[in-house]
């Protein structure tokens, strides 16, 4: 059964504006031709009208007008559209906000017919598309965090490869600052990033939410021991006190060998391969664990169609095309985007580049980060305790403690939405 939709301007609090996106929305009938409206962003927005002649060649009465939003303004003008009734037929969203469009009520379910489409996806990255047990996003394109890393710098402190524990890593990384010298760092991790620590936490078996994910668990063991590594690596000179406004730019720093490990996903693949020079020997790895390879967070976008489109049909025969094997191994050329569909992993501008190896298990070992709406603002609050706990203002103790205060202050409304439904 179909959940009533809820009032727009009261589930997005009365936004401002509804009507001042600047964008057309729904898509609509011309001449017998159904026009789809897709909203894209990014490098996806420039690059997906090279890949559509042929889906409206495989389509002759559809025809698709793509509009491109930048990433930075994306959230908040789906939001906005969604209040003034604007909506495109469908769009790519990133996948955090998958759980706050469904919460709202704005996007659709998968329908029965495309079913086939939840076949050969990476579990944690479909897990984020999955709320209260309906699929209502296809992954597009998958992302993860993982470890670029100096191999030659690796190689000259005795390395072949980065070891896959945290002790063994941190081993590797005082070797590599002992060759270097002490102006120079091993890994780079900028305070102003949730992302590093969060990769760090997820390595623990304790969730980062508890209670039906309505009270943060960030005092947990696990979650304490995270904070407690990523705060000796500043502890112990590995890593700079630095935000990441403070670095000129990465890939020069990286080339100097500032520092020889960095988190980073797939985009920076093509960062690298352009603008460092053959002399610079890099690679790409797996991130380590507490105990032996880690887990990381997936990442990427989605495909949502949305309920107010009247032409459901259509805009799900594109998401169809668009999830193809083939198409997305094509999309992978065109942007570098690593494949939703592991089959498309097969095709070989991925499965020959060297680079690109080290996703795939990573994204095999991902793990889906908590589903509800306030989790962007958890994860900044955690970025905010984590660099003040760096600076000496708490312990990895006290940093949890404060961490669970804020998010349980964010989670509040989601415990009385709860309580009131079992009233």
């Amino acid at each position: 059964m179909t959940p009533p939709r809820p009032d727009r301007r009261a589930a997005l609090g009365l936004l401002a504006g509804a009507a001042a996106t600047g964008l057309a929305g729904c898509g609509r009938q011309e001449d017998g031709v159904t026009r789809l409206t897709f909203w894209a962003m990014g490098n996806e927005a420039t690059n997906v009208p090279q890949i559509l002649p042929e889906f409206e060649r495989l389509n002759p009465g559809i025809k698709v007008d793509v509009q491109a939003l930048p990433w930075t303004a994306a959230h908040q003008k789906l939001l906005t559209a969604y209040a003034g009734d604007s909506l495109p037929d469908l769009s790519q969203v990133g996948n955090t906000w998958v759980s706050e469009m469904a919460a709202i009520g704005a996007i659709s379910a998968l329908p029965g017919f495309a079913s086939d489409l939840l076949t050969d996806q990476f579990p944690a990255v479909l897990e984020t598309n999955r709320i209260d047990g309906r699929v209502v996003g296809v992954p597009w394109y998958v992302d993860t965090r993982l470890i670029f890393y100096r191999s030659d710098l690796l190689e000259q402190a005795g390395f072949e490869a980065v070891p896959q524990t945290w002790a063994g890593w941190k081993q590797a990384m005082h070797m590599i600052k002992r060759a270097v010298g002490p102006d120079k760092y091993a890994v780079l991790l900028p305070l102003n990033e949730f992302e590093q620590l969060l990769t760090f936490g997820l390595q623990g078996d304790e969730p980062l939410l508890r209670d039906e994910d309505t009270r943060g668990n960030f005092s947990s063991p696990s979650f304490v021991a995270a904070l407690a590594f990523y705060k000796s690596l500043f502890d112990e000179g590995l890593a700079p006190v630095a935000s990441a406004a403070q670095i000129s730019n990465v890939w020069n720093e990286f080339a100097r060998g500032w520092f020889s490990f960095y988190f980073s996903g797939p985009w920076t693949i093509g960062d690298f391969r352009n603008r460092l020079g053959p002399e610079t020997r890099w690679m790409t790895s797996g991130v380590p664990g507490p105990n032996g390879p880690g887990a990381s967070a997936p990442g990427g976008s989605s495909l949502v169609v949305y309920r107010s489109s009247p032409r459901q049909e259509a805009a799900w025969k594109l998401v169809r095309y668009l999830s193809d094997p083939a198409v997305q191994a094509r999309f992978n050329v065109v942007t570098g985007n690593l494949p939703a569909r592991q089959n498309s992993w097969a095709a070989p501008a991925v499965a020959n580049d060297p680079y690109i190896a080290a996703f795939k298990g990573q994204l095999a070992r991902a793990e889906a980060v908590p589903k509800v709406p306030e989790w962007e603002r958890i994860v900044t609050e955690m970025q905010i305790v984590a660099e003040r706990m760096v600076r000496g203002e708490y312990t990895p103790g006290t940093a949890g403690a404060e961490i669970d205060r804020r998010a349980d202050r964010l989670l509040e409304k989601r415990r009385w939405m709860i309580e009131r439904g079992r009233a």
